[in-house]
């Protein structure tokens, strides 16, 4: 009889319609506002200049000048806009890309995107390994010890780090990572740079036929506009607002809340995103001018390790450049991996139905964490094998460059479905530029492919 009771109040509840949350805080400081509104979009935006992006812009510098400046001015917008749409879908919903995707796609659908994100497990984990392998080239840069030790330290302390189920920690971690960025923003100020010459490279495209071009140019796009940056930004917003505490362990989605708190979560929310992908095309701006004025001015055109690259901020901090790019590395080399490990790893579980985030136990997302542990744990092995980190780092570039237009066209179609996103689907601006970014990085992989001959 007792169960019977209980199973009616539970049927009349669920008939019942949703109390709207009221999650307005009482307002401070106008500075403090905007230093709580950073969170996941500061996160993506800075580990979107992970070792791979720097080693790639910094070989954009040195071969080809100020020849790719452009780029960072066309992925300025793109990138915002593209990422803007994957934080929104779990705004709206609540879900991260992984769970929408097995809502919005039939069976076949989904298999073709398990299989995409299968394909982005492997790539994570060579970036995994090459970033891991930067980090001990880091360390060695700084005379601490041998690269292989470091880059096995590394990715034993990022895998103690990310099994250990607290995401106050980790995202705590993640920003004081952040600020390992900054240290390249110094060469604007200190380098003498003809800006003439930087502002017409920068408004006016200077392309070139060449299988050279065509593929650093993907890898460029590639390593601003990476596949795994989308599921990393919704499953990161996903477990910020799980863990506010106004929804308990229920991600309070904007359907639940106010008007007015609605609005003022959106509007936060944005101005994380369009901060944190201001700073990572800032930095590529700054890489590619460094390297640009200093090695390829010197005629050296090809970086094929760390400590080559470290002579690019020579003009920056004197004596002191080894430190400085070594920090650089360190600091976006450990705020990658577990991005990257998390990143692949949410989308799959969350496809599949499973529990997924930081936020989560090991309990709660086994699946989660299994898949975890096999990227940090594989990219420890295969950091340990000789592997040569900037051609590697580059070549993973090219393969997120060759695999983000089919992730993108996932996202579109989610973003765009009214059943889904209700109130909150892209309107006519988003359209514009996710599937611009979906068309650029399309035409860029066939491009790449047309001039291989050349």
């Amino acid at each position: 009889m007792a169960k019977a009771v209980e199973r009616a109040t539970k049927a009349r509840r669920a008939q019942l319609p949703r109390r709207r949350l009221d999650t307005t805080r009482s307002s401070g400081p106008l500075w403090r506002t905007y230093v709580r509104a950073l969170g996941p979009g500061l996160v993506t935006g800075a580990s979107d200049d992970d070792p791979s992006g720097i080693a790639t812009y910094a070989q954009a510098g040195a071969k080809f000048g100020f020849g790719m400046l452009w780029a960072a001015l066309l992925t300025l917008p793109l990138m915002a806009g593209v990422q803007e749409i994957c934080d929104r879908t779990a705004l709206a919903t609540g879900r991260d890309l992984g769970e929408l995707a097995s809502r919005r796609f039939g069976a076949a659908g989904r298999i073709v995107i398990g299989v995409l994100l299968s394909a982005l497990v492997v790539a994570n984990t060579l970036n995994i390994a090459a970033d891991l392998v930067a980090v001990g080239a880091g360390m060695h840069l700084l005379h601490a010890g041998p690269t292989g030790l470091w880059a096995a330290t590394a990715g034993l302390l990022v895998t103690a780090l990310v099994m250990s189920g607290s995401f106050h920690l980790i995202a705590r971690v993640f920003k004081l990572l952040c600020l390992a960025l900054l240290a390249y923003l110094g060469v604007l100020f200190t380098v003498s740079i003809d800006w003439w010459s930087v502002a017409t490279h920068t408004v006016v495209p200077h392309l070139q036929i060449s299988s050279d071009y065509a593929a650093l140019l993907v890898a460029v796009l590639g390593t601003t506009i990476s596949p795994y940056l989308f599921f990393w930004q919704s499953l990161h917003r996903v477990e910020e607002l799980r863990d506010e505490p106004e929804g308990g362990s229920r991600p309070v989605s904007l359907a639940r809340r106010g008007p007015k708190s609605a609005q003022a979560k959106l509007a936060a929310s944005r101005f994380d995103v369009f901060t944190g992908m201001t700073l990572s095309n800032a930095v590529m701006f700054s890489i590619i001018i460094g390297t640009a004025v200093t090695l390829g001015a010197k005629g050296q055109h090809d970086i094929a390790t760390p400590d080559q690259a470290a002579r690019a901020l020579a003009p920056i901090a004197g004596r002191l450049a080894s430190l400085t790019f070594s920090l650089g590395f360190i600091g976006a080399g450990m705020l990658a991996v577990p991005v990257l490990a998390g990143s692949a790893s949410g989308g799959i579980a969350g496809l599949l139905g499973k529990a997924a985030g930081f936020s989560r136990t090991i309990k709660q997302a086994p699946l989660f964490y299994g898949l975890v542990l096999l990227g940090t744990a594989g990219g420890t092995v295969m950091s340990l094998v000789g592997l040569d980190p900037i051609r590697l780092l580059v070549l993973v570039a090219v393969i997120n460059g060759v695999a983000a237009a089919p992730f993108l066209l996932v996202v579109m179609l989610i973003a765009d479905d009214r059943r889904i996103m209700r109130d909150y689907v892209n309107g006519r601006a988003a359209r514009v530029l996710g599937w611009t970014a979906a068309a650029l990085m399309l035409g860029a992989a066939v491009a790449m492919f047309a001039t291989a001959g050349f």
